[in-house]
């Protein structure tokens, strides 16, 4: 459609504006297409889950072969986030949990892109060794959540060769029992369904290890639980886990703002500044709320008279701040991002670290000149 000559300079913007939020909205459903619409009595449903049927086939190129081992670790997995674990489907349960172990795994139906294809846990279709897939059935339908664990060798018969294990089969489930008693499958299913809590008993145990912890505030950064707030914020005090701790604080939205930036203005320490300017930015790009890019603006604003060569300048933290500012449009942004892109490209230097930086004004620049983007 051509521009009307009556059309006015803020018409035009506006109808940027207007275009970039729809292609949000495209990508957002795009990003989410994989999954099958929960309905708010299916979410309900999933909260309350504690009795978890857990079924387990193992196959061989032999056949059927006994799961026992295999069902074993599961349920001590599923136990150790205090679910009720039970075999028999004539019980009453609330869900049940699906794995299927092969020793030469079968076509499992992934699209080629998008969704859960470029995760590491994903179902991978050109993958045809040994291979465990989980699901989980609500109601006796499938909800399409699809993970997959793999052993690191492709061909269970040359890799039992190799180790002088006379049957691959065996030792292809063997490995596979190795990967799920080591893949954090209990931790992505309470998050599936949306059940916080027993992710911060979780992370609040003492025998739990850090790269557990760090991996349940790695989920946690991904949702949108204002309950964990209070938590989170007690983590801070733990000094081995604030970075991973404020990463996972934009999970909390809106409530985690004020938090955020008292970190970013007050913090001694530069790597937490960084990340407190990075979780603003994941809060403004899920929010829009406007209180997370002045603070940002203002640390820009006053570094910016301070730069005449690069050892003025904190890399580290300017990049997160300069790429957080461009998550959303606040007109006060634009003056200072333009002087520092002038002043970054005057420095001479072939850096890495100044390479980065002017990569994220550049984005940032782009993002907020609507009008380059209309001329």
């Amino acid at each position: 459609m051509e521009n009307s000559p009556y059309q006015t300079h803020g018409e035009k913007k506006n109808w940027i504006l207007a275009l970039g939020l729809l292609f949000v909205c495209l990508s957002f459903s795009a990003a989410e297409a994989r999954r099958i619409h929960l309905s708010p009595e299916q979410q309900a449903q999933l909260a309350k889950v504690n009795t978890v049927l857990v079924t387990v086939l193992a196959l061989t190129e032999k056949g059927p072969t006994d799961s026992t081992l295999l069902l074993k670790t599961i349920a001590a997995r599923l136990e150790e986030l205090h679910y009720k674990v039970i075999t028999d489907a004539a019980q009453p349960h609330d869900i049940e949990f699906k794995v299927k172990c092969e020793e030469r795994k079968t076509w499992t139906g992934t699209s080629a892109t998008g969704g859960d294809v470029e995760l590491i846990d994903a179902p991978d279709r050109l993958w045809k060794g040994p291979a465990c897939l989980l699901t989980y059935r609500l109601d006796h339908r499938d909800l399409d959540w699809k993970k997959e664990v793999r052993t690191s060798f492709a061909d269970a018969g040359e890799a039992a060769k190799k180790a002088n294990e006379a049957d691959a089969g065996q030792y292809a489930m063997k490995h596979l029992n190795q990967r799920l008693s080591e893949y954090e499958f209990p931790i992505l299913l309470s998050a599936e369904w949306g059940q916080i809590d027993r992710l911060l008993q979780l992370l609040d145990d003492p025998k739990t290890t850090k790269l557990r912890k760090v991996k349940i505030l790695s989920v946690l950064s991904d949702l949108h639980a204002e309950e964990a707030l209070p938590k989170l914020t007690q983590l801070l005090e733990t000094t081995d886990l604030q970075q991973e701790t404020i990463n996972a604080l934009s999970g909390a939205g809106i409530e985690s703002i004020p938090l955020l930036i008292d970190l970013f203005q007050t913090s001694k320490q530069s790597s937490i500044r960084a990340e407190a300017a990075k979780a603003l930015g994941n809060v403004a790009a899920k929010t829009g709320d406007p209180r997370t890019i002045p603070p940002l603006v203002q640390y820009v604003s006053t570094v910016l008279p301070q730069i005449k060569t690069s050892e003025d300048i904190d890399f580290p933290l300017l990049t997160e701040v300069v790429w957080a500012i461009g998550k959303l449009r606040w007109d006060s942004s634009f003056k200072p991002i333009v002087k520092l892109q002038e002043k970054v490209w005057l420095i001479y230097d072939n850096s890495k670290e100044m390479a980065e930086l002017r990569e994220a004004t550049s984005w940032t620049y782009k993002q907020l000149d609507l009008d380059g983007h209309v001329s």
